[in-house]
């Protein structure tokens, strides 16, 4: 059956969304390969390292959501120098935040490095790193705000080129930095920091020059400033109730064993693999949301809105099917281990099981992100985080076993499904206009 015009545009959006997001994990596994050859001390204080890095950008996220929003409703209400403006705000609050934080990192990077470490060596060495990639941290928000505000604007393309030249000038920097200068652990770092602020300085180059077509200010505006923080903050709620329940469910897999907990590593990242996907047809829900709501438009808005899921359910059932013949065979890719395969292959299909209601609430939260619902975003977040944790909880104490903790995070994202929907089918969130 042909794409109609619609369908097209989400792909447009989604194909090139997910390319530039599969960069950034791409980066990492890039210097992993590199630093893995040093040794073992170093590749267990990059391994340390990153998890700080790592939860940072995560909890930042929201830089690239709120902008997208943003952005993406002038842009709609056909106010392109006001969207470029508040485009600006939130590349000022991400150079703010980002330059704050990084200054935090750098000066605990001794507490930290000893904190997640296992060895005085990797403790030593994992301080090395994060002293020097704390550099990178600034880079890395205004990479988030500037792809944000390109996505806003329909630009899809600039951010996808700019982050894979900046893979390949990670790899070649860090492969020189740390074997031909032999600086080591701390060459990778250095790394990290160059290919960063390239990406940086590239993307929020390409923000100024839209900026200067469309007449826009790029001094820094405090009311824009505060606008961005003030929206960032619900979306910011709404990604601590959810790195709460990995975390919640990471500890609660600890108590089951060595075993349980590798098989749960296994899960998590097949998760976080079919996550990527599911956020690439999030995004494109965010810029149509907010382009058409800005607009004025709330039929073409409920239209995006039925298109986006029936794409996330599709791809959900593919998964899951896919996910659910393969079980075996991708526990058995990850770990030789058959206790490791035993308890990984129920969780799998567990994860199988909930792909179709992932496909929506995936899709549903990126509708809510681009229409600017932030604020239920966090609540909705909180209930969910309320009904997993005593659950979770109740099976680490009962010692119900850990495919029980996996029909927990089931239980997670229907619960979701359950909350996103509700919202969706009424009108609350469908604020027309520039506003």
């Amino acid at each position: 059956m042909p794409l109609s015009a619609l369908d097209r545009r989400i792909w447009a959006i989604t194909l090139p969304a997910f390319a530039a997001l599969i960069c950034e994990p791409l980066m990492l596994m890039a210097d992993t390969a590199i630093v893995g050859h040093l040794g073992r001390a170093e590749l267990a204080s990059l391994g340390a390292a990153s998890t700080i890095l790592s939860t940072i950008v995560g909890l930042c996220v929201f830089l690239a959501y709120g902008s997208t929003a943003t952005v993406s409703r002038h842009q709609g209400a056909g106010e392109p120098r006001r969207a470029l403006e508040a485009a600006l705000g939130g590349v000022w609050l991400a150079l703010l935040i980002g330059l704050v934080l990084g200054a935090v990192v750098a000066s605990a990077a001794g507490p930290l490095g000893a904190a997640l470490s296992s060895s005085a060596r990797v403790a030593d060495l994992t301080s090395d790193y994060l002293l020097i990639a704390a550099a990178s941290i600034p880079a890395v928000l205004l990479v988030l705000a500037a792809t944000g505000a390109l996505r806003g604007v329909l630009d899809l393309r600039t951010p996808l080129v700019v982050m894979i030249v900046a893979n390949v000038l990670n790899v070649v920097l860090t492969v020189g930095l740390v074997y031909g200068a032999g600086l080591g652990i701390r060459g990778a770092a250095l790394g990290l920091v160059l290919a960063q602020w390239a990406a940086a300085l590239a993307l929020v180059g390409q923000v100024l020059r839209r900026s200067v077509a469309s007449h826009a200010s790029a001094r820094l505006r405090w009311a824009d400033v505060a606008r961005a923080g003030r929206d960032g903050v619900p979306l910011l709620l709404r990604t601590l109730s959810l790195r709460a329940v990995l975390l919640l469910a990471t500890l609660v897999a600890a108590g089951f064993g060595d075993a349980a907990l590798a098989a749960h590593q296994i899960a998590t990242t097949v998760v976080l693999l079919l996550a990527f996907a599911l956020d690439a047809f999030a995004i494109a829900a965010q810029t149509l949301t907010g382009h058409s709501l800005g607009s004025g438009d709330a039929e073409g808005t409920r239209a995006v809105t039925r298109r986006v899921i029936a794409w996330g359910l599709g791809f959900g059932v593919v998964a899951g099917v896919l996910l659910a013949v393969t079980a075996p065979w991708v526990a058995r890719a990850f770990s030789p281990d058959a206790d490791v395969r035993a308890a990984a292959v129920p969780a799998l299909l567990l994860v199988a099981l909930i792909q179709p209601v992932s496909g929506i609430v995936f899709v549903l939260d990126g509708v809510l992100i681009g229409a600017g619902d932030g604020v239920y975003l966090a609540w909705a977040g909180l209930v969910t985080l309320l009904v997993y944790a005593p659950v979770a909880l109740l099976i680490r104490a009962t010692g119900a076993g850990f495919t029980w903790l996996w029909a927990a995070y089931a239980l997670f994202q229907a619960t979701r499904w359950v909350t996103l929907w509700w919202r969706q089918r009424g009108d609350r969130w469908m604020v027309l206009g520039a506003a």
